[in-house]
Order: structure tokens, then sequence, then C-alpha cells
């Protein structure tokens, strides 16, 4: 076994290696980088399990092709560098890749890929070489066969000769036809290349469900997409909300010379057939200092993507010259990947601690080894519940695999008990809270162990912050520290003492000048006027967000009529299920709620609303939802403009859905809407015609 601490050791004793001038010792510690190397491959590929991070395996290997490349003799048949990939998990049917699917080389820097454009440039001969720049899409590569037009095959990479046949689950996949005219362009049968992944939104959505249904969370986008493909309960597929990028045309069968001689032209061919390829996202270009500056300028903007990606993939485009140049064992010569920063790395679980949330979930929160990832130094991580340690198998004094995704909250993706001493500690839960210490509950049907001890501190603190925020009552000056700062001083010991604060005392404290306590005060006393639905929002019941809070005051006058009422009431009440209504019924029963609610009515809250009017036109009784980023208005300004023209915002694609207002990057939502007929697509131009003047 090599351990990530000796895999690293040994990596940096192999940059002495080639000093040493005698060839037998050369020989016996390249071959000892190929054992590691074999080790981990056997890891990833067969066990499915890593020790060490995709960028710490990517420098391994490239350390061993500057080695071979140095000493061409040292090179063996069996080495990780003179094939395309390794074993198979064997659970689902083999099916042959028409052409095998190699793996691209790997470049992390600019010198990288200028010495990979000289290359391709003393083999075509060309001073100057046209590429075509697009997204490293981080999900799961499959491979796609249409024949005479139809849908035929879905396959996962595999080993890069042979795949495990996903068809069914590929046909789920509503961005993946089922049908394309390819016979427009003369082609009887091809094979496609792409990815499947889950974008940011669903993947986040899809964690809350299993969170709220006490389940532990997916580690991230990438990993779901993957264990996606070869799940075999097709509704659990079909929930996951997949996607797929289709981004390279491998093999075609050919009636006719109607096909398209870039790899650019390939793409739009894609698009324009119903396919979601990166036509959008890619750009041709001359030269490779015109790729490097839209590589950086595409890292910059990385984490604002409804998708990951881990790098760019720069290809010549002409397919013509792709040919000439050809291939080694391993990659194409016509194509490369640059990565992007390493988002994974591993550290050492050093304890952990436990927080205590709003609604009394006790969340323990893992403290590491500090260590970078994706760029940032990462110290604590959540790791959720009691049935998530047991699962993910974590101990104190554990190496543990952390991963960072975009604007993700970092997850550690594994424990590493091979690597134990023996010194490493079982966590015990509490079972006591450790902020009041009541005793802690937890109900039959979650994995959450919860204080419900109302006037604990940490939960009158988190209520607090919440009530304040920016979508709740929005109080400016009123963050998390000042809350802190109030409560510890007692300026402040539940919600309604926010409009009781002594702002003279507050003028005695470091940092509150007349300006700043001003502000603050204009803040509160704005607060009042907030809409009901806002207030709703803003108490903190548990299950209920920003959507299910309007839904909430559409049905009232005045808030305290909640509390009359039934169960089955509220759940007549759109998006309202069984356990959302149970949390509304149950809070409005609490008589300390109802008292809380009378407070802030004499302190000048407004707990009761006329009902609107319906306005009549153009957005009277539609439906609209918003997709991609928008250039004229906010989010949250445009849906309270179709609001305020008697227009509905929904949750999601379906029937019930007039207009999806398309912006920037759109996402899912649109690919779903072209397959609904009923829905009219438009642009935010088009909807703010629709507006009254």
């Amino acid at each position: 076994m090599y351990t990530p601490d000796q895999t690293k050791k040994l990596q940096a004793e192999s940059k002495e290696w080639l000093q040493v001038k005698d060839e037998n010792k050369i020989a016996h510690d390249i071959e000892e980088l190929r054992n590691v190397l074999r080790f981990h491959e056997h890891r990833y590929y067969v066990l499915n399990d890593p020790l060490i991070s995709d960028f710490e395996y990517d420098s391994l290997y490239k350390l061993l092709e500057k080695y071979e490349e140095q000493h061409p003799g040292s090179v063996t048949q069996d080495s990780p560098t003179q094939r395309v990939g390794v074993g198979l998990i064997k659970d689902f049917p083999k099916v042959q890749h028409l052409v095998p699917m190699l793996s691209l080389e790997n470049s992390y820097n600019a010198d990288d890929l200028m010495d990979w454009d000289r290359k391709a440039r003393e083999l075509s001969g060309l001073a100057e070489i046209e590429y075509c720049v697009e997204p490293k899409f981080d999900g799961a590569s499959i491979s796609l066969l249409y024949e005479d037009d139809m849908f035929t095959r879905g396959a996962t990479r595999g080993d890069g000769e042979t795949g495990d046949d996903i068809t069914p689950n590929i046909k789920l996949i509503r961005s993946v036809p089922l049908s394309a005219a390819f016979s427009r362009y003369g082609i009887r049968q091809i094979e496609i290349r792409g990815e499947v992944l889950m974008n940011k939104y669903n993947f986040k959505k899809y964690n809350d469900t299993l969170i709220e249904e006490g389940m532990p969370p997916l580690a991230n986008p990438r990993n779901a997409a993957a264990g996606s493909l070869r799940i075999k309960d097709k509704s659990i597929v079909s929930k996951r909300n997949l996607e797929a990028f289709l981004y390279h045309v491998s093999y075609t069968v050919k009636s006719g010379s109607m096909e398209p001689v870039t790899h650019s032209g390939m793409l739009e061919m894609l698009w324009e057939l119903g396919f979601r390829s990166p036509k959008n996202e890619m750009k041709v270009v001359t030269g490779i200092n015109a790729v490097l500056d839209y590589v950086n300028d595409f890292e910059s903007k990385r984490d604002d993507l409804p998708y990951e990606i881990d790098g760019m993939v720069i290809k010549v485009n002409d397919t013509r010259l792709q040919e000439k140049l050809g291939m080694t064992s391993h990659h194409p010569r016509w194509a490369i990947a640059f990565k992007f920063k390493a988002r994974q790395a591993t550290s050492k679980l050093v304890d952990v601690t436990y927080q205590v949330g709003r609604t009394g979930a006790v969340t323990p929160v893992a403290k590491i080894e500090p260590v970078q990832v994706g760029g940032v130094t990462v110290s604590s991580i959540s790791i959720h519940n009691e049935d998530y340690i047991k699962e993910k198998d974590l101990k104190i004094g554990d190496t543990v695999l952390i991963e960072r995704s975009g604007d993700v909250i970092p997850q550690i993706v594994k424990s590493l008990p091979e690597l134990r001493t023996g010194d490493e500690k079982t966590i015990i839960y509490p079972k006591h809270c450790p902020v009041c210490g009541d005793k802690l509950f937890k109900s039959e049907d979650e994995a959450v162990w919860r204080c419900i001890n109302i006037n604990c501190k940490a939960q009158v603190v988190e209520r607090i912050i919440h009530f304040a925020s920016k979508d709740a009552m929005d109080i400016r000056s009123f963050g998390e520290a000042n809350v802190h700062k109030f409560f510890e001083l007692g300026l402040l010991k539940d919600i309604p003492g926010i409009y009781r604060l002594d702002f003279d005392a507050i003028r005695q404290l470091e940092g509150f000048g007349e300006k700043s306590i001003s502000n603050l005060k204009l803040a509160i006393e704005k607060s009042k006027e907030q809409p009901l639905h806002r207030l709703i929002y803003a108490l903190g019941i548990r299950y209920v967000g920003e959507t299910t809070a309007k839904t909430l005051a559409q049905s009232v006058t005045g808030i305290t009529e909640l509390s009359e009422y039934s169960l089955e009431q509220l759940q007549q009440l759109e998006d309202v299920g069984v356990k959302v209504a149970g949390s509304i019924h149950e809070f409005f029963r609490n008589k300390d709620n109802m008292h809380m609610l009378s407070e802030l009515e004499t302190l000048g809250l407004k707990l009761t609303q006329e009902k609107p009017l319906v306005v009549e036109g153009n957005l009277g009784g539609q439906t609209f939802l918003f997709t991609g980023t928008l250039n004229k208005l906010k989010r949250s300004e445009a849906e309270a403009r179709v609001e305020q023209n008697g227009g509905k915002i929904v949750s999601g694609v379906s029937s019930k859905l007039n207009y999806l207002v398309v912006g920037e990057d759109a996402g899912s939502k649109l690919e779903k809407a072209k397959k609904i007929a009923s829905i009219h697509i438009i642009t935010e131009e088009e909807f703010l015609q629709m507006l009254p003047g």
C-alpha cells in the first residue's frame, strides 16, 4: 500500500532521481513510481475508492512521462503510460466502443500549453493553429450511438475500450434526444462523446431533500451524476434531474459528404439537431496566446456557472488536421485539457465540535488540519449528523479526503481507514445540548438530534439572525456579529427585543457612532413595513421557505388566522405537503409563538394585509418562471413585477407554466421547457414589453 504521505514523500524524492548516473538505480526508481501509479489506478478504477486526489495522481503521471521520455530504454509494456485505462467494476453488461475513448493529456500552467502548441505546430508545419476552446465538464463520461437517426445505445467510458451499457438510464436524461436527423448531414451511424452532470441548483435541491428526510447528502455533483448512471431503479435516476453535454463526434458512417469539417462545426451540428453541446460556451481562436486569454477569463467566472467544470479543453479545430496529428497510445495529440486549481486534498481530522441551529438541530463540525482546496483554506467542515459520521466511518485522528466544488460547501468525501495507526478515537455524539445542557431528542423519522428548549441561547441567537437577514426582514447593519455582541451584553434577548434596543447603551460601545446608530434605527423602523410574506419567512418556521411563505400570506388577511387552519386545510395549499403542514400547524398552535406575534404587533409590525386585487391584463392569471442571469432586473425584482401585475411565480417547469423567461447561461429548465409545447419561452426584453408602461 502507498498512503498519501508515502506517495507525497516518494514524489518529492523522485525529483533527485535524474541526477543519479547509475542506470540500474534509475530503472529501479522509475519502476517504483510505476508501482505507485498502478496501486492508485487500482484504487480508483477497480475498487472505486481513491486514496489521493486527481491532481496528485496527475502530477505523478506527468513525472513518470518525463522520466520515461528522458530514459526511453526504461519504458516497459505494462507501464501506466502505455495503455488507455484499467479494469472495470463488473455490474452492468459490457459493450465495445466503436473508437477507443482515450483520456486527454493534462496541463496545469501556461508553460504546458505553450509546449503542447509548439509540438502541434512542428508536426503540422503551420505557423499558427486554429483552436476550439470549451469547458471541461466535471461529470461522468458517456458514449452515445445513433443509427439511422435513432438512439440505440448509451455506455460509460469504462476502460476506454469497453464500457457499461447504461442505455435505459441515458433515456431518462431529457437533454438526450431519442432521435436526431443525422441523415440531413449524410450520416447513417454516429458515435458521440459527452458528459452527464447535475447542475448546482438541482444538486442543492436534491441534497436538501435528502437532509430533510434525515439522509446524508451527496458529496458533490460529479459523484451524484456518476452514481446515477449505475442505479438500476429508474425512479431514483429520474429524481436527480441529470443533463448531458455532448462535445465530440468520434466515429461516423457516411452516406454523403455534408458532415462539418471542423470541431466547432460539429458542435453547431449537434446543437441544431437538439443536443446540448457547448456551442454557446466554446470559442474559436487562432494561436496559443488567444487560448490562454480565454482560459484565464473562463476560470475567473468558474463559480458563476450553473454547472461544475474543472478546466478547459483545447482542440485543434480542423478535423482533417486532427487526423494528421494523430494520437499516442494514451491520448490524442490534437487535444489537451487545462486543469484549474485542485479542489481535492487530504487532511487530518483533529476534533469535532457541535453547533445548535435555530430549529434546535445539533450539527457536528469536523475540525481538520488547515488545507488549501480550490484556492481556499479549509479548517472546518460540517459532517451533518450522527448517521453521516457512521456511514463515512469517521474517527478523530483519521486521514480524510476533502473536496470543495465551486460554491458548494466543502465536504469530507471519505475517511481512509487503511491509514489508521490505532490511536484514532471514536466520535461520541452528545446526549445533551452543548449550549444549554438540556437532553437531546431524535424522532424516529429523522437522523438529526435536536434541543427542544426554545430558550436555548444558541437557538435564540440563530432565530434573531435569520429574522433580520436580507431575504427576511432585511434589517441592514444588523448582521451576525452585532446580534452576537448585543446578546452577550444583555442588550438583546429575543426577536421582539430588536424593536426595544437601548440605543443609549449601544452608543457607549466601540465602533458605534451617530451615523451607524442612525442607520440601524432607520433599518429597524423600515422593517416594520415589510409585507406579510417576509414576516412569515422571517419567523423561521421549519420547512417554510420564501415560496411557501408567499403561499401562506396569500391565503390570509392576517397572520394569526393561520392558527385556525387545520392540518387538512394547510395541505390543500399549493406545494404544502404533510411534513410542511405539520410544522406550520405546530408553530401556530404554540402559545409562546403566538405571544411573540402579539408583542411584535404592539411594537408596530404589520401582521395584517389587504387582499391584493387581481390585476387583469397581459399577466393576469399567467404563471412565470425565470432561468439564467437577467441583465436589466434582479431575479427578485422580476418576480415582484410579475406578482404586482397579477401573475404568479411557480417553482418548476411543468404543464402549469405559461412563460419561461430566459436569461444568459440558462440551465436545464430551458431544455425541459422545450419539450412542453404549451410553454412560451421568451427573453428578458420580451418579458419587459409585456409589463404595463
